[in-house]
């Protein structure tokens, strides 16, 4: 059987179908994790303090987001693979940040890469993608400014306001959560599975 596109990925999306994505960063994990059925598969840039020992995300190094993609992709065969685009491998400039990706997907067999940000990376996925490059975004926790936040703060939370509007952030329109909403939800009856 064939890996995954990201076209499957839009039409499950388009047709209401959940699927999960899960972290992997080595043969034998993407494996068992492929074997579950889970159609994509994350290489984190998380390695650095699950595998590596790391206080944080920041020292991980586009070599080692290459080298631990290339043996998650060898222990799949049908998942779609995205890797990580680590710290400062795309920040600095468009060019820069092309060649990574790039890297990710010639060198380490990712189908697509991921990076963190909100608006101010639009421009740059944009180029990527104009590239060939199928580019994963990444809001909420965004270990990558563990130093600029102090910590790691959620983020993206609440929408952005209008471009043209003050910079006031809206409010959620989410309702508050009521007492039964701590309850886990009932498995959605759409979800992907590998047979389907």
């Amino acid at each position: 059987m064939s890996r995954l596109s990201i076209h499957k990925l839009r039409e499950l999306k388009a047709n209401g179908q959940r699927f999960a994505m899960i972290t992997a960063y080595d043969y034998p994990s993407a494996r068992l994790v492929e074997q579950a059925g889970v159609p994509v598969i994350l290489v984190g840039d998380s390695l650095g303090s699950v595998i590596l020992g790391y206080e944080s995300t920041v020292p991980v190094t586009m070599d080692d987001v290459v080298y631990h993609t290339r043996a998650v992709v060898r222990g799949t065969s049908k998942a779609i693979v995205v890797a990580d685009l680590p710290f400062m491998s795309y920040q600095a400039n468009a060019d820069e940040a092309i060649r990574n990706a790039g890297r990710l997907l010639q060198e380490g067999g990712a189908t697509a890469v991921k990076l963190e940000g909100g608006s101010h990376v639009v421009p740059l996925v944009r180029r990527m993608v104009e590239c060939g490059i199928p580019v994963m975004g990444h809001l909420g926790l965004t270990p990558q400014s563990v130093n600029q936040f102090g910590g790691h703060k959620v983020q993206g939370k609440t929408p952005a306001p209008p471009p043209s509007s003050s910079t006031t952030p809206a409010p959620s329109k989410r309702p508050a959560p009521s007492p039964s909403s701590s309850k886990p939800s009932p498995r959605p009856s759409r979800a992907w599975s590998p047979s389907a």
